[in-house]
C-alpha cells in the first residue's frame, strides 16, 4: 500500500512551527509534531529515561522522574558530543513514534500529514520521507527574542541554540514552500488555506512536486 502524501514542516527555533501547525490542523490535516513525541518519551515513565539515565547520569533525571530538559540543554549546546549522543538515542525513538502517530491519524480519514519536524533540514532521513518541506521562516532577530522570551531560556542560551542549528540560507535551499512568519496573521492564515488547498490536490493526484 503506497504511504500517504506527507509534508515536512521545519523551521528554526522560534520560527514559529506551531503556529502554523495549529492553522494546518484547523483546514484538516492531520499533524504529527517531533517535540511532542519526544516530550512523551522524555516524561516520568516515558521509554526514553532509563536510556537517558544510563548514558548521562542521574543528574539528567529530575527529582519528578522527567528528563531535566534545562539541564541537558545547557550540557547540549555546550558540547557538541554531548548533543551528538542525545540526538543519536533520541532521533530513531522519535521517527517511530511519529510514524506510528501518523499512521493512527490517516486511519482515520485524514487527507495527508504533517510532520512537525525543527531539525529536518539536518537529518538526512526526514527529508526522503516526506513529499515536500514547509518552511516555516523569519529573521534571526526575531528568533532571538521570542526564543528569550521564554521562562527557561535566556538570550546567551537563545544564540547558542540557533548557532547549533542549519543556517537560514540551508533552510530556505531545501524548502519547496515558504511561509514568512512576521506578515500579519490574517495574511498568514490566508497563504496556509492556499497551502492547504494545494497539498490536497497533491494528495488526490500523486503529484507532490508541482511547483505551487
Amino acid at each position: 500500500m503506497p504511504r500517504a502524501f506527507s509534508v515536512g514542516l521545519t523551521g528554526g527555533v522560534g520560527s514559529g512551527k506551531s503556529t502554523i501547525a495549529t492553522m494546518l490542523l484547523a483546514c484538516g490535516a492531520a499533524i504529527v509534531d517531533a517535540d511532542a513525541i519526544a516530550h512523551q518519551l522524555t516524561s516520568a515513565g516515558g521509554t526514553a529515561i532509563e536510556p537517558l539515565r544510563e548514558l548521562f547520569g542521574p543528574d539528567a533525571i529530575a527529582a519528578n522522574g522527567s528528563l531535566d530538559r534545562a539541564h541537558m540543554r545547557a550540557r547540549a549546546f555546550s558540547d557538541s558530543a554531548v548533543r551528538t549522543r542525545l540526538e543519536s538515542l533520541l532521533h530513531p525513538m522519535v521517527r517511530t513514534g511519529m510514524r506510528e502517530r501518523a499512521a493512527d491519524e490517516l486511519a482515520g480519514g485524514l487527507p495527508y500529514v504533517v510532520f512537525v519536524v525543527p531539525l529536518l533540514v539536518e537529518t538526512d532521513s526526514w527529508r526522503a520521507y516526506v513529499d515536500r518541506v514547509l518552511l516555516v521562516d523569519c529573521s534571526k532577530a526575531t528568533q532571538v527574542v521570542r526564543v528569550s522570551a521564554r521562562t527557561d531560556v535566556d538570550e546567551n542560551m537563545a544564540h547558542k541554540i540557533i548557532a547549533a542549528q542549519a543556517t537560514r540560507e540551508q533552510r530556505l535551499a531545501a524548502a519547496d514552500d515558504v511561509l514568512f512568519n512576521e506578515a500579519p496573521l490574517d495574511e498568514i492564515e490566508h497563504k496556509v488555506q492556499h497551502l492547504h488547498r494545494a497539498y490536497l490536490g497533491f494528495a488526490a493526484t500523486k503529484r507532490p512536486r508541482e511547483t505551487l
